[in-house]
């Protein structure tokens, strides 16, 4: 039986030249902490996987998830190199029975096989990047599944590897392309009858899970969820029938519906968290939530998935990371008046009260390793291809050179989306070739014109015809500023298009230079506490929103930063007197004295991306006279 083919499938890094801020935001994260931490960071610079001492297990496979394909979109040498030896590495520790994670053979009972169902992912991403070694890979990952199908008969999954089975499915399915061979799909079903049945979570068990407890489960987990989004969707590749997403969709917006934030993602601080505006989402969830919905969006060709991926990739992602991407949060918040765990108390349900710290590790490795997966992977994302067609399912500034029909394609696309409202599309050919030009249309938009032709928002438009010489087109988007539900009580927040806005909140930044467990902080990379220094307490009085690209696009650094912010909303507000316990802003403006108007003020507000304090939730007051 053959698995059912995507709608749409990933192209190689080699056909992606990152071009605008979407190449300074690759750029600076290369020059920051996810590009540098094989050189700082012992858990990376000293693991097992490369005959160290230290973290032999999913540490070093989640930093080259991301860094392999970084590198190789920046066609930087010197990281393809750093890359290579890893790799080269990991290869050469393989064992004669196919066994191919660092521990004794004794260990190996108790070895978590989360590690190897991630690391075979790993290789495939590497196979992808260095097509001179897709042979070699191919050879090691099918020792290694070979190898694996005989370890779970008697040792089945357990703990991580349980709930996120599925993930192993897609080194599967390569192998399966490139092999044909039956026994791969035996893995399949064998990880498919070990793994946790989330389907059965959501439709019947989740009753229990609607109210956030403080307490730690492996059903709740943030990251377990994020990936297991599009579990029963690429389950169903392997049934080799039509595909749907129902169930994918359903889990997602069930999950919203009781543990949803303002940023498009659910709560989890480190397990689902309820709806407060100050409980906040893991940083490695938000970058597996964006991983399965570029795989739902590759499968289906559903534009809900393209809609969801960039609310996080322009509002989620970058909040929880410094601007020049040296340092992370563990959890951020929608209303995030300041990040200094040693003069508040811990508002986390099971996470520390470091965890909202900008910091080379905050509260627990796990997001160090896994937050350079985000920026390259959704570039990887943003261009696709079939064999008919070439679909632009984000329209970031980006280059394309590939084939189609055996003819050189060149897809150039250009204009700064999402901080500016029109994108130019280039389509060059030398021969006469007929293929079609996809383009997800966001639902988010009110309007959308390309080339005088209005076309339907939510919809993907196929631009079918010959093409010849170079065909530009331009996509012109509209968009309605909304105060919307922010999903806490009667809670509001301002959106515009992809942009989820707030009101940036200045600060005091006390750098914290250290030594904890044998890890240096050290600037860079060491620890920040952010103590406000501005006012913060408001609530909207009207809609009397205004609009305004306010400076350039950034050209040599990252686009999302505080201090330089490209667009903003102008908005009335209200003064109030908000109110904070233990360091946090209440969860609503609760106290009668809260709703007293202080006084009426305009302020500027900003992309949610680029905020490190923020409020973002507030209510509607009746303004003063």
């Amino acid at each position: 039986m053959n698995i059912t083919e995507n709608k749409y499938n990933f192209l190689k890094a080699a056909d992606l030249t990152p071009t605008g801020w979407l190449y300074n935001q690759l750029k600076t994260e290369a020059d920051g902490l996810a590009g540098n931490l094989d050189k700082i960071w012992p858990d990376v610079r000293d693991s097992r996987w490369i005959g160290g001492s230290c973290e032999g297990w999913e540490r070093v496979p989640y930093w080259l998830d991301g860094f392999v394909p970084l590198a190789y979109l920046l066609r930087d040498d010197d990281r393809i190199a750093r890359a290579k030896k890893y790799i080269d590495a990991i290869l050469a520790g393989q064992c004669e029975d196919g066994w191919i994670c660092p521990c004794n053979e004794d260990e190996r009972a108790g070895y978590d096989m989360w590690a190897l169902l991630l690391l075979t992912k790993v290789l495939v991403v590497y196979a992808d990047c260095e097509p001179s070694y897709a042979d070699r890979i191919e050879t090691a990952v099918s020792r290694a599944i070979r190898q694996a199908i005989g370890h779970l008969s008697e040792h089945p999954l357990f703990n991580w590897g349980k709930y996120r089975w599925f993930e192993g499915l897609i080194a599967a399915y390569w192998l399966y392309e490139r092999t044909h061979e039956e026994w791969i799909l035996d893995y399949c079903d064998l990880l498919h009858d070990q793994g946790k049945d989330y389907k059965k979570l959501i439709d019947e068990e989740f009753e229990q899970y609607q109210i956030p407890e403080r307490k730690w489960q492996w059903d709740t987990h943030v990251v377990n969820l994020s990936m297991a989004i599009k579990a029963e969707t690429l389950w169903q590749k392997r049934l080799g029938g039509e595909i749907s997403d129902c169930d994918s969709r359903h889990m997602y917006e069930t999950l919203m519906q009781y543990h949803g934030m303002a940023n498009g993602h659910f709560t989890g601080d480190e397990c689902l968290a309820g709806k407060a505006p100050i409980q906040g989402t893991e940083l490695c969830g938000v970058c597996e939530a964006m991983y399965s919905d570029e795989w739902l969006l590759a499968i289906t060709g559903n534009v809900y998935w393209g809609d969801i991926l960039e609310r996080l990739a322009f509002n989620a992602l970058p909040a929880t990371i410094s601007a020049d991407m040296w340092t992370h949060q563990y959890d951020q918040q929608i209303n995030q008046i300041g990040c200094a765990p040693d003069i508040a108390a811990c508002v986390f349900g099971t996470n520390g009260q470091e965890a909202n710290l900008f910091g080379l590790e905050p509260n627990y490795g796990c997001c160090t390793a896994n937050m350079p997966q985000g920026w390259p992977k959704f570039a990887l994302s943003s261009i696709m291809k079939n064999e008919n067609a070439l679909f632009v399912a984000s329209p970031v500034p980006m280059t394309v050179n590939t084939t189609l029909h055996g003819t050189p394609v060149k897809l150039e696309v250009s204009g700064g989306y999402p901080f500016r409202d029109t994108v130019k599309i280039a389509v060059t050919v030398d021969a006469p070739v007929d293929f079609a030009l996809d383009i997800r249309v966001p639902g988010f938009a009110k309007t959308a014109i390309l080339d005088g032709e209005a076309l339907t928002p939510g919809t993907v438009v196929s631009v079918s015809r010959t093409w010849q010489g170079t065909t530009e087109m331009t996509l012109t988007f509209g968009y309605d500023i909304t105060l919307d539900s922010a999903l806490y009580e009667d809670l509001l927040c301002v959106n515009r298009g992809a942009l989820l806005y707030s009101i940036p909140i200045s600060y005091e930044k006390i750098m914290r230079e250290y030594t904890r467990g044998g890890v240096e902080r050290k600037f860079p990379y060491c620890d920040y506490m952010l103590i406000p220094t501005s006012d913060w307490g408001y609530a909207f009085t009207d809609t009397d929103f205004v609009y305004t690209e306010c400076a350039p696009i950034p050209e040599d650094s990252a686009a999302f930063d505080q201090t330089k912010p490209c667009v903003r909303i102008t908005a009335n507000l209200a003064k109030i007197d908000w109110g904070r316990e233990d360091g946090f802003a209440f969860v609503c403006a609760r106290l009668p004295k809260c709703r007293e108007v202080l006084e009426t003020v305009k302020v500027d507000m900003i992309p949610y991306g680029c905020t490190d304090l923020r409020m973002t939730a507030m209510p509607r007051v009746m303004p003063k006279h």
